[in-house]
């Protein structure tokens, strides 16, 4: 694993030509008003009182795969009244510290970013465009895009059939062990991002990145 505080010792250094972000817990600090939201759902339609760490399994996939996960039934009348309840703590949901100055100077080097996300194109319309860094990203992949999603490549895949980037020119950033997955099956490297990630244990990243600013080292 090659840690990014050591790359500027590296005699040799891969150039990477697409930098894809994932959004929830990479670019957005999600966490409370997602999982508060959901244990709404939860004790509403399944009468069950679950910690965070209950629905932390929820971070990075679908919000419709998640409620079948529960055992809910009408997953998109509850997934539409979620996405409801997830507006009414939209003032908790913010971009992480060094984000924005961090894609400012990425696009100032002439960087090609994109997003491959397991929002839908109207949660990515409503939850994240607000924030106004959405900008930087050429290229978008929502969970709408692909029939098959995160932790399957198809995602990564799909970015890579719109973009035309070559594999070994593209690394991957998100925070959870689907994203990982995602990178590595669709052939392209990962970069774990901490200040978002719950826990490293089973994640084997090409990158661990400590602070949003470590990503400006990644080459």
């Amino acid at each position: 694993m090659i840690m990014v505080y050591k790359v500027w010792n590296m005699e040799e250094i891969i150039i990477y030509n697409y930098l894809i972000f994932d959004i929830d817990g990479t670019l957005l600090d999600t966490e409370f008003a997602v999982l508060s939201s959901l244990q709404r759902i939860v004790k509403e339609e399944l009468n069950k009182d679950m910690s965070f760490e209950d629905l932390y399994f929820a971070l990075g996939i679908p919000g419709e795969i998640t409620l079948e996960k529960l055992g809910i039934a009408n997953v998109k009348q509850c997934a539409d009244r979620w996405n409801e309840y997830l507006r009414g703590y939209f003032r908790h949901i913010k971009v992480f510290d060094g984000i924005k100055e961090v894609l400012e100077e990425l696009h100032n080097r002439g960087s090609s970013m994109g997003i491959v996300t397991s929002k839908t194109r109207e949660e990515y319309a409503n939850d994240f465009i607000p924030f106004g860094i959405d900008k930087y990203f050429d290229i978008v992949v929502c969970a709408d895009d692909t029939e098959i999603h995160k932790p399957y490549p198809e995602p990564i895949l799909k970015f890579i059939e719109l973009s035309g980037a070559e594999k070994e020119k593209t690394v991957y950033i998100g925070d959870t062990e689907y994203d990982m997955k995602c990178a590595k099956d669709a052939g392209v490297d990962f970069a774990l991002a901490l200040w978002g990630a719950k826990t490293d244990k089973g994640i084997k990243p090409d990158y661990i990145v400590e602070r949003p600013i470590d990503i400006l080292n990644i080459k």
